[in-house]
């Protein structure tokens, strides 16, 4: 580690090779507590490069505890994990995933939804949790859940158990590191589809690149302009697509698509009951804002998957899968099949 650490000092980044073992390294536990946290700084100070960010996953990926499903024919696995680090509202990823989960399309779009504890308090596992989700069910229950509900949980903190060794390291220091970058990049059932969203503008596209060469199909990564790490409906969106081996940037507005401009405000959530109240309202129906953002992101999803041709159809696709019930009985589905030995 101190080899590397000397190189990012001196200006230099790693190459895929050196991140690699780098970061396999840190996983192992084998890293010193100061250099793994100079060497964070350093990183984020700069910002991590593709080549690190590659690396780095591939060393994540390689420790990982998988889920053993295999998607079939015609059928679309896709993410909405977010790298969290942006201002908290409420759980917009994983709302969606279950919208995305009870929408019928062209394609079957199964949801591996990744994501983890939250230092607010109201992350996507807590928020799951409260909902009757088991988010500490086994990787064999979680193939069950995508099986029967269409959508599962991916609980970081059991499918990345290396990552305990960067954790202290991690609390320590008082930004978003790129450890924050490579959850979303290393998802437990191989999804080769994903909205991914970003907790700052400069990620964007460096990101889009490193899930290209990490096999991804086809993924959209998003940054709002108000800061939030999802599309937003309050301003315009920062967006770059990989799509036919390609990566293109370019900016979105929600409002192009006849969706009404929000005031950040109406999407924030107070506390881990709020949280869980403004999912609960999405998924019975109600209107407003957070139905809005919501079925934004979670036709971006199904637009990404293949289940509609364009925003318009996949915006419908969603809004269905709510007004049907269909997504709230995805959330059932999900919280029974989770219980499952």
């Amino acid at each position: 580690m101190r080899d590397h650490l000397t190189l990012l000092l001196a200006g230099a980044s790693l190459t895929e090779e050196q991140a690699r073992v780098a970061f396999g390294r840190v996983l192992d536990g084998e890293a010193d507590p100061a250099a793994l946290g100079a060497a964070l700084a350093l990183m984020q100070a700069r910002g991590p490069t593709v080549d690190e960010l590659v690396g780095a996953a591939r060393a994540m990926r390689e420790r990982a505890t998988r889920v053993p499903y295999e998607s079939r024919p015609g059928e679309a696995l896709i993410d909405t994990c977010g790298t969290g680090g942006a201002p908290k509202t409420f759980n917009v990823s994983t709302a969606a995933a279950l919208v995305v989960a009870g929408a019928r399309g062209a394609a079957r779009v199964r949801v591996a939804k990744h994501g983890n504890r939250s230092r607010s308090g109201r992350g996507s596992a807590e928020v799951l949790e409260r909902l009757g989700v088991n988010v500490a069910a086994s990787p064999s229950a979680q193939a069950l859940c995508l099986e029967r509900a269409g959508v599962c949980f991916c609980f970081a903190i059991h499918h990345h158990p290396a990552a305990k060794h960067a954790a202290a390291v991690r609390a320590a220091l008082p930004f978003p590191t790129v450890f924050n970058l490579l959850g979303p990049l290393t998802n437990p059932a191989n999804a080769s589809r994903q909205v991914l969203g970003v907790f700052e503008r400069r990620y964007v596209e460096p990101m889009a690149r490193a899930l290209l060469r990490l096999g991804s199909e086809r993924a959209m990564v998003v940054h709002g302009a108000d800061g939030m790490d999802e599309i937003t409906t309050t301003a315009g969106t920062f967006c770059a697509e990989v799509e036919g081996g390609r990566v293109t940037a370019r900016e979105i507005d929600a409002a192009a698509w006849g969706v009404q401009r929000a005031g950040l405000e109406s999407l924030v959530a107070r506390d881990l009951d709020h949280a869980v109240a403004m999912v609960r309202g999405v998924l019975e129906g109600n209107g407003g804002p957070a139905r809005d953002v919501v079925v934004v992101n979670a036709a971006a999803a199904l637009a990404v998957a293949g289940a509609a041709e364009g925003m318009a159809d996949a915006l419908a696709l969603a809004r269905e899968s709510i007004d049907s019930g269909a997504a709230a009985a995805a959330l059932g589905a999900l919280a029974q099949a989770s219980h499952e030995p």
